[in-house]
């Protein structure tokens, strides 16, 4: 059974740091691709950064400079190393397998992953 749980979540004031950790339960996790997500209040879950198993980067643009995805397949892990932050960043984070191997793009839509975590609430505040 494949299973995503979500931790490091907090809340940190503008301009800190955080670094969130999506842990895999499941079979050949270094082959997949993996993505994170978040939904702010009343808004729609946004992709935020997919890491593929050949470490293809993607990030939505208004995160690029500050989060970092990253991927340990010993520990089953991925990470989202998030800094500077703004309270436009607060939001539940959560995490998902990519559907598709090989030579695939992606462009962080929601129909392209499944298998989703519960998340980790990021607030970012002062």
């Amino acid at each position: 059974q494949v299973q995503f749980v979500e931790s490091g979540g907090g809340l940190v004031q503008p301009g800190g740091s955080l670094r969130l950790s999506c842990s895999y339960s499941g079979i050949n996790f270094h082959q997949w691709p993996v993505g994170w997500f978040r939904q702010a209040p009343g808004r729609e879950r946004e992709g935020v950064a997919c890491i593929t198993d050949t470490y293809e980067i993607t990030y939505v643009d208004s995160v690029k400079g500050r989060f970092t995805i990253s991927r340990d397949n010993a520990r089953q892990t991925v990470y989202l190393e998030m800094t500077n932050l703004e309270p436009e960043d607060t939001a539940l984070y959560s995490c998902a397998r990519g559907m598709y191997l090989g030579a695939y793009h992606y462009s962080i839509r929601e129909d392209e992953f499944r298998f989703w975590g519960q998340g980790t609430q990021v607030t970012v505040s002062s």
